[in-house]
């Protein structure tokens, strides 16, 4: 395989097998899924397995085919199979729960909304008949640039209503990301938002839309602006330009009726950075995705229609698209959707939310978990969590300090924790364990699902023995997978897939071990490696080490040319950094990695910056370790920090 080498010295740092923990017997009682023999069932039928996630959907026209895999890498799920994405995530549920919520919002100023089954079908009606009004047919593109409003959601469901494949753009994106996503999709159809609050600041959301729209090439044939700031802050509307408001009010109980569209059809494209920055527009189709997204929904994560659910992602990323709209949706639960952030305007705001919606699945990533860790389990202890049956993570690998500080300050010690694995490009869950059937280990993501064949294997595609590092591949076709990319076949075939003697194997470019019972340790991508002293280590390693230090709670490290190591540190806040401190990381490093690893510089900070999406940007710290200059980050959720960390390194 052409991917960078992963080696150095490995560690297995998740519990021993008899610190496995069973799901508890009341969870496992009353599960979606509570039958192991799932497994065996997915092995014996191959493909023909999926007809369990195709038949929780609706089809217009039945499906007979599982699986064409007639052309590899382009693999279709359901071909002869049409439905309508919005059909099955909002009309499908009205005879039975109308009057059901199926969003609750809450936004940054304490701002509330909540919607019907019957208020949303509603909404998502006359904007689709608005989209209409303006052109937008079927298989035209609608770029979406909205922040976590109830809005956003809405447009999803009114595009594929029509037929219009939708390309959600984050919102904290500058105005050349955006142009640079509407020409990429071809995109001639806009909806955005007057502004949005950063705290206390109200940011102009329009000005970046009009900037990005002098920057594209192709022009706009309409743009749809929400109103989200009102009074504090006025923009104008130009010609093609549309109040959101005004166009919903004049289409109010207008219906529409449904687009079938083939299973093979796009139902979204989204845009994700590759290794040399360049961003490729992943395409997922409808069929296979919704499919494999309810299924995860129902499986992985428990959620039942009585569920209030709560999935953290922004909806500009695949976790919001997946598990924050389509998955619940589709399943027919309370889905909540929140527009701050978890410290804004108390650090307990989370679990004050979890407390008065009664959230029963609560759906984080790591770096969510690392911050609560660092503020203090007195907030999740000041509040009542008694609702949550259920806990989740999702983004990069989580160690076993955080999971076990998860499951006992949030989930009460008792609440199954599930860690998962995906990728844009999956679409869907593809490792982890199912909650009422297979035991937990803190730190090891699991084993792949029923029905996925992922292997970790070594660069001449062998397998690896149990503990070795390796490459994470998946052999076989899976249904939520990407349908291609929109630069083109070539690239799709490039970036994603090896042909090999057995057939054709996705490379998903993470690192990872797996032990003798098939849970998978996730190492982080596998070039995410630096050189120290002539050997080569994972920085996922090394981090892990550093987080296991008390009073740890988050760490990156990166090299700085010369050969040394340099760690960012943070601490919990009643820790105060100190030389012994400093010791106990370097010995931890040395015991658990080996006296190589050794840091040579630690740098402690009050954070590490980060995307919008939570991803810490090692470049950015290894540019500062190198004392190069670095870039614009406006587009970080923390940019304030940049500075600090950058003093902090000159006085070193």
């Amino acid at each position: 395989m052409d991917d960078a080498g992963v080696d150095g010295r490995q560690r297995d740092r998740s519990v021993a097998a008899d610190d496995d923990i069973e799901p508890p017997t009341g969870f496992r009682d009353r599960a979606v899924a509570s039958d192991a023999g799932v497994y065996d069932a997915f092995a014996a039928e191959g493909p023909d397995a999926w007809r369990r996630a195709a038949d929780l959907l609706d089809w217009d026209r039945p499906y007979e085919t599982v699986l064409d895999d007639g052309d590899p890498p382009f693999y279709e799920w359901f071909p002869d199979g049409r439905l309508n994405a919005a059909a099955n995530c909002v009309d499908r549920h009205l005879d039975e729960r109308r009057n059901q919520l199926a969003i609750r919002w809450f936004g940054k100023r304490g701002e509330r909304r909540s919607y019907t089954y019957l208020d949303l079908h509603r909404e998502v009606n006359a904007l689709a008949a608005g989209l209409r009004e303006l052109g937008v047919e079927e298989d035209d593109v609608v770029t979406l640039y909205l922040p976590m409003v109830p809005e956003l959601p809405i447009a999803m469901l009114a595009c594929a209503r029509i037929g219009a494949p939708h390309n959600v753009v984050f919102a904290g994106l500058s105005a050349e990301a955006l142009a640079t996503r509407l020409d990429a999709a071809d995109s001639s159809y806009l909806i955005t938002c007057d502004g949005y609050y950063r705290r206390e600041d109200a940011f102009n959301q329009k000005s970046k839309a009009d900037n990005a729209r002098l920057r594209a090439d192709g022009d706009l044939a309409a743009t749809v602006v929400v109103d989200r700031l009102g009074d504090a802050l006025d923009v104008s509307l130009g010609a093609d330009e549309h109040a959101y408001e005004s166009l919903v009010d004049a289409h109010d109980g207008e219906m529409v009726e449904p687009v079938a569209r083939d299973a093979t059809d796009l139902l979204f494209v989204m845009y994700t950075s590759g290794t040399t920055g360049r961003p490729k527009g992943v395409e997922h189709a409808t069929g296979g995705y919704l499919a494999h997204v309810a299924w995860t929904t129902r499986n992985v994560l428990d959620v039942r229609p009585s569920d209030t659910y709560w999935c953290a992602a922004d909806i500009g990323w695949i976790t919001g698209h997946s598990y924050g709209v389509y998955g619940p949706l589709s399943v027919g639960t309370t889905t909540v959707l929140y527009e701050g952030s978890p410290d804004y305007p108390d650090r307990d705001r989370v679990w004050d939310l979890i407390e008065r919606n009664a959230v029963s699945v609560f759906y984080t990533s790591p770096t969510a978990i690392r911050s609560f860790m660092k503020w203090g389990a007195e907030y999740p202890e000041g509040h009542d969590l008694s609702s949550i049956r259920l806990l989740g993570t999702v983004g990069e690998s989580i160690t076993p300090k955080a999971w076990h500080w998860y499951r006992e300050h949030v989930g009460g010690g008792e609440a199954p924790v599930v860690d998962t694995w995906w990728q844009t490009e999956t679409g869907a869950i593809a490792l982890a364990t199912l909650p009422g059937i297979t035991p937990m280990k803190p730190g090891k993501v699991g084993p792949p699902l029923p029905g996925i064949d992922a292997r970790v294997v070594d660069e001449d595609g062998e397998p690896v023995d149990p503990g070795e590092p390796g490459y994470l591949t998946v052999a076989s076709p899976w249904p939520g997978m990407l349908r291609g990319l929109r630069e083109g076949d070539e690239r799709y075939r490039r970036e994603y897939w090896v042909e090999t003697e057995d057939g054709w194997r996705y490379r998903t470019g993470d690192g990872a071990t797996v032990d003798e019972d098939g849970y998978v340790t996730i190492l982080g991508r596998v070039d995410d490696v630096i050189n120290v002293r002539a050997q080569r280590f994972n920085t996922a390693e090394l981090e892990s080490a550093i987080v296991g230090v008390e009073g740890v709670t988050e760490a990156a490290v990166v090299g700085d040319g010369d050969g040394d190591v340099v760690a960012y540190v943070t601490t919990r806040s009643d820790v105060e950094p100190d030389e012994s401190l400093t010791t106990a990381i370097g010995e931890e490093l040395a015991r658990e990695v080996g006296d190589l690893a050794r840091a040579d510089r630690i740098v402690f900070t009050p954070e590490l910056p980060k995307t919008r999406s939570g991803k810490i940007m090692r470049r950015l710290l290894e540019d500062i370790a190198r004392g190069e200059e670095f870039g614009d980050v406006s587009a970080l959720r923390n940019p304030e920090v940049v500075g600090e960390i950058e003093s902090s390194v000159r006085k070193e």
